[in-house]
């Protein structure tokens, strides 16, 4: 399973794009795209679906990977993340309903 940052640098390197390229399409400084790749900084939502289109991804499978990141990298260092993360599973659903 690859983290977000991990994804979009994997997919920069097999389309044989440089940074710099991919700084021009997102029109972000290239610092920020590194960092993006190395998960030292969080993308947006637009950023996350501007990466999707330019690497021809899924858009709902990069925004699950990316959400997920965030989910996991609170809960990393929590003893009851499992617990929590069924819990908040079945408060999605309830709220959902509402």
């Amino acid at each position: 399973m690859k983290l977000f940052g991990e994804i979009i640098k994997e997919k920069r390197e097999e389309k044989g794009l440089f940074l710099r390229q991919v700084s021009a399409l997102m029109e972000l400084d290239q610092a920020i795209i590194s960092k993006l790749e190395r998960q030292e900084r969080k993308a947006s939502r637009e950023q996350v679906l501007k990466f999707a289109e330019i690497y021809d991804l899924n858009p709902d499978d990069l925004i699950i990977s990316w959400r997920s990141d965030k989910v996991a990298y609170e809960l990393m260092n929590e003893e009851n993340a499992e617990q929590i993360l069924k819990v908040a599973e079945t408060k999605v659903k309830y709220l959902k309903k509402k």
